[in-house]
């Protein structure tokens, strides 16, 4: 009887262990496959929250199909600890294995309402934008100009909300008195500015940032931006450039910033200044002799006169040889890397063609037809 027994309860554990590896096979299965999410999500996960909650809220929202198997997914893999506070994009079809990683990987939010200040070279904005999930595109609810415009009640409404993100965005080519300026009074931002950094040295780019974050911690992670770039390029840079520093790669690599806006033309911009250095001729570029007059401190109200132009100045190109003191701009990456590697031509003058671009030339004689040109379509443009 007790073989009879015996035979029976190991006939049964086999039984069940059997069940329990289909169950276990089972549920790895619905923990890799493709979701039943239709339609891409925003998941806000609150600071000090768990996966009991986000796996709950996922259910709630028919991002999984079980929140069971998704919390044991994430103690397996033993990420359930790595859990990260912001808002993320859960794409439609996303398997529990791949929300599991996106909510606990870390790095910038991907979706949600976000303030974004942008320090522009002629003009600031505050822009109120929020990710729609289905065409994983922004759509702006406010916009307004900071220094001009009054602030709208949607702005301050939307500030006051504990998941709203905040980035301030530098463009390329605004001087470090303007980023000061900028970050004085953009009012998520806390603490005083000792002094402005030297001009150059903070990189044109995207920040995230929270609500009460310091100033100066800002401008410190910008600097640290910009020396990692200007490191990296000053590495990778072409042999034999008239570049005795990198401190001199930064003063050219601004000048071409503020020369061009046409990402093309930048390479043979710098070679057009590259050549110059090297033959001896001087830059004679308008952007160093306006910095020179405003100290990088607003924008000149008025087109370049004769008796600037003539006027001696530490930034005067058109007075003085080689590079001037310093940079006249922040530069962005693209600026800094095409200063260090120009593109090889024998180009000496360039003057704007009309399009947006510039016309380059050899020889005085090309370049005095380019100029010509130009000036008709000055002209033609002034008469309509």
């Amino acid at each position: 009887m007790w073989r009879h027994i015996t035979s029976n309860f190991l006939s049964l554990l086999v039984v069940l262990l059997a069940l329990a590896s289909g169950v276990i096979l089972l549920g790895q299965s619905k923990y890799k496959e493709a979701g039943p999410l239709e339609q891409a999500i925003c998941l806000r996960v609150e600071s000090g929250s768990n996966m009991r909650k986000v796996s709950e809220d996922l259910a709630n929202r028919g991002a999984v199909s079980s929140g069971v198997i998704f919390r044991m997914g994430a103690d397996y893999s033993e990420k359930s600890q790595s859990l990260k506070a912001g808002s993320f994009l859960v794409p439609k079809g996303a398997s529990m294995v791949e929300i599991v990683d996106i909510v606990t990987r870390g790095g910038k939010n991907t979706c949600g309402t976000e303030i974004v200040y942008r320090v522009g070279v002629r003009r600031n904005q505050v822009q109120v934008r929020e990710l729609d999930p289905e065409t994983n595109k922004y759509v702006e609810k406010v916009v307004f100009n900071p220094d001009e415009d009054e602030v709208p009640a949607a702005y301050t409404e939307t500030r006051a909300e504990a998941d709203v993100r905040f980035r301030i965005a530098v463009a390329e080519g605004v001087t470090s008195w303007q980023i000061v300026e900028a970050l004085k009074a953009a009012d998520f931002l806390e603490g005083d500015v000792a002094e402005v950094p030297a001009e150059g040295m903070l990189a044109p780019d995207s920040y995230e940032m929270k609500a009460g974050s310091s100033r100066a911690a800002v401008l410190e992670q910008m600097q640290a931006a910009q020396v990692a770039i200007l490191d990296a390029a000053w590495e990778a840079r072409a042999a034999d450039l008239p570049l005795a520093s990198k401190e001199e790669a930064l003063v050219l690599a601004s000048i071409v910033e503020k020369e061009t806006g046409i990402a093309a033309e930048r390479r043979q911009v710098a070679s057009v200044f590259i050549n110059r250095l090297n033959q001896g001729i001087r830059l004679q570029t308008d952007p160093t002799v306006i910095y020179g007059i405003t100290k990088g401190e607003g924008i000149l109200d008025h087109g370049l006169r004769q008796s600037e132009l003539h006027r001696k100045t530490d930034y005067n190109t058109y007075q003085i040889d080689g590079l001037p003191p310093g940079p006249i701009a922040n530069p962005g990456k693209a600026a800094i890397e095409a200063a260090l590697n120009p593109d090889a031509t024998e180009f000496i003058f360039f003057v704007a063609d009309g399009t947006g671009g510039h016309a380059f030339a050899k020889t005085l004689r090309e370049h005095n037809e380019n100029v010509a040109k130009w000036r008709a379509i000055e002209a033609e443009r002034g008469g309509n």
